[in-house]
């Protein structure tokens, strides 16, 4: 399957020094739903300003429907809709203003569409949005960008300030733009981890600027674990291993982990030859999250690891410092609720 999205060794400095971005690898298939999780500061606001072209990278390559949307095209440009985590929709529109704005920018604007989500989320059409609560506000954005029918979704804390109605509901409508004939790719970057388990179908964890761990969701689901094995004597024997280790702790004789274990026969070997009290619990995505950075003021996990059907393998990448950080030396000229707009000064 051809990929929607594709980065190569992607990386932005900000002024400082503050590596916000370090030499990041993506590629996430056409149709499917990637969940990007991670600390405040890890770098996922900035991974997705770099993709839509708001931010040029310091070095690497992005491509989201195989062009550079820095430089793509109206016919490329309008296939991809973005909602920021900082979405600021004019105060002074009605929603029928903005979505007769919008729709003048996206020749697959779909007026169905966004009647259908206004009578879903009980948006008023006439009444001027800045009067609109925060959740209807964020409401009104992703209304219009779900109605350009795109091809490319990015989406930046799309619930954020949504009650959980609403966040169900919009659940609801991201399936449907995945189901529909001419289809949906969508990358989603949240703290909401729960939405992600019944939403994504890939989830790549960040941490300084570059992803650490990924995988498919039912493969994290159905095969991470915590372990706890207790050995016979003072100390760990020197020639063990946790198998599948993520992320590993050791006190005295005992050892705690994060790690994929295939299924049991796993533990049974260990039982076997070293004689360890062993304890395994199941754990949640938002579990497996919390684990890896419990007590650490930045979390780093080394090497990079991907969940696949043989175990943990490095993804490339090279070690950042922090964060999602502030530049304004791209301003897009877009539609309130995306920043691909189909035209700009001197097309």
């Amino acid at each position: 399957m051809a990929s929607a999205i594709a980065v190569r060794n992607l990386t932005k400095t900000f002024r400082g020094g503050v590596v916000a971005v370090s030499g990041l690898d993506l590629e996430i298939e056409s149709g499917v739903v990637y969940g990007l999780i991670g600390r405040n500061g890890a770098g996922k606001t900035t991974t997705l300003r770099l993709l839509m072209g708001l931010l040029r990278p310091d070095r690497g390559e992005v491509r989201i429907l195989g062009d550079d949307l820095w430089i793509a095209p109206r016919s490329i440009r309008q296939q991809v809709a973005y909602v920021s985590q900082g979405q600021q929709v004019p105060d002074w529109m009605s929603l029928t203003d903005l979505c007769r704005y919008t729709a003048h920018f996206y020749d697959r604007w779909d007026q169905d569409i966004a009647r259908d989500l206004a009578k879903r989320w009980e948006l008023p059409w006439d009444r001027p949005i800045g009067r609109l609560s925060g959740g209807q506000q964020r409401l009104a954005a992703l209304l219009t960008a779900l109605a350009t029918r795109p091809s490319v979704l990015l989406l930046d804390e799309p619930a954020a300030g949504l009650d959980p109605i609403a966040r169900h509901s919009l659940n609801d409508c991201l399936i449907e733009a995945l189901l529909r004939s001419d289809g949906c790719t969508i990358l989603l970057s949240t703290h909401l981890i729960g939405d992600l388990e019944r939403l994504a179908t890939r989830v790549g964890i960040m941490d300084r600027g570059r992803i650490v761990a990924a995988g498919e969701v039912d493969d994290w689901q159905r095969t991470v674990r915590k372990a706890q094995v207790v050995f016979p004597g003072a100390s760990v024997p020197r020639d063990f291993n946790m198998p599948g280790a993520l992320q590993s702790e050791t006190l005295g004789p005992v050892i705690t982990a994060i790690c994929r274990a295939p299924d049991d026969s796993v533990w049974d070997s260990i039982r076997t030859r070293y004689g360890a009290r062993i304890s395994v619990f199941p754990l949640t995505l938002e579990e497996v999250f919390v684990e890896m950075f419990r007590d650490r003021q930045t979390a780093s996990i080394d090497p990079p690891t991907e969940l696949c059907g043989g175990g943990f393998v490095t993804i490339s990448g090279q070690p950042g410092t922090r964060v999602d950080g502030g530049d304004t030396s791209r301003v897009g000229s877009a539609p309130p609720s995306t920043v691909a707009p189909a035209k700009r000064d001197g097309d």
